[in-house]
C-alpha cells in the first residue's frame, strides 16, 4: 500500500501524541536533508536605471516560519515540516534575498541592499511573511495547495513617511504532494507574488 504524504504526516502526528516521538523525528536536525532554494525574478530585457537607494529589511514572520525547514500544513491548525527537505537559509533570509535580487534584476534603483552600507537610503521596504507553505487540507489525498502571502510597507526615508502598504498573496494547486512538486509550486507562487510586488515598489519609489 502506498501512503500519501498527508497520510504519512498524519501517522507521525498520531504516533507523537501516543508518546512515540514521531513528530519530533519529522524535524530532526541531525537527519541529512536535501537543500532547496527559490528563484528571483529573471532580469528584464531592458533594465531602467535609477538614482534611488532601497534597503530591504529582514522580513518578520511567525515562529513556524523562522526556520530553514519547509512548512507544510496537514490541517488548518496543524503544522509540520517536510521530513526530507530544507531551505538553503531560514525562510525570512531567503525571502529577503529573493526580493533584493528581483528588484535588482528588474531595475529602477541605483542600489538595493540589506543595510544602508553607510549611506542614507531613499526608501526602506518592510515585509511580513504571512504565509509561505504547502497545505494538504483538501479532499484529494494526492494533491496539495501552495499558499504565499506577503505584507509590504514602503517607507520614504525623507520625513519617514509611509509611501504605501499592500498585501500580495496567491494560492495555487499542485497535482502531487511529492517534495519536488511542492518546491516547484512554492517557486511558481513566489514568482507570481514577487512580480506584483516589484511592480508596486517601482511605481511608488
Amino acid at each position: 500500500m502506498i501512503l500519501s504524504r498527508r497520510s504519512l504526516l498524519s501517522l507521525s502526528a498520531m504516533a507523537g501524541l501516543s508518546g512515540c516521538g514521531a513528530v519530533s523525528a519529522v524535524s530532526r536536525a541531525s537527519d541529512p536533508l536535501d537543500t532547496y532554494t527559490l528563484s528571483p525574478l529573471s532580469p528584464a530585457e531592458t533594465r531602467p536605471g535609477g538614482t534611488r537607494h532601497l534597503v530591504v529589511e529582514m522580513p518578520t514572520s511567525g515562529g513556524e516560519l523562522s526556520t530553514d525547514r519547509v512548512l507544510i500544513k496537514i490541517s488548518p491548525l496543524q503544522a509540520e515540516y517536510l521530513p526530507d527537505a530544507r531551505w538553503s537559509e531560514p525562510t525570512p533570509s531567503m525571502v529577503q534575498t529573493l526580493l533584493i535580487n528581483s528588484l535588482l534584476n528588474r531595475g529602477g534603483f541605483r542600489l538595493v541592499s540589506r543595510v544602508g552600507a553607510g549611506l542614507m537610503p531613499d526608501f526602506t521596504l518592510m515585509c511580513e511573511i504571512q504565509a509561505f507553505q504547502a497545505e494538504l487540507a483538501g479532499a484529494d489525498l494526492a494533491s496539495a495547495q501552495i499558499h504565499v502571502a506577503l505584507q509590504l510597507t514602503l517607507i520614504r526615508e525623507a520625513g519617514r513617511e509611509i509611501a504605501g502598504t499592500r498585501g500580495f498573496a496567491t494560492t495555487t494547486s499542485v497535482t502531487s504532494d511529492s517534495t519536488i512538486a511542492l518546491i516547484a509550486g512554492l517557486d511558481a507562487a513566489m514568482q507570481s507574488v514577487m512580480g506584483d510586488a516589484v511592480g508596486w515598489v517601482q511605481a511608488l519609489a
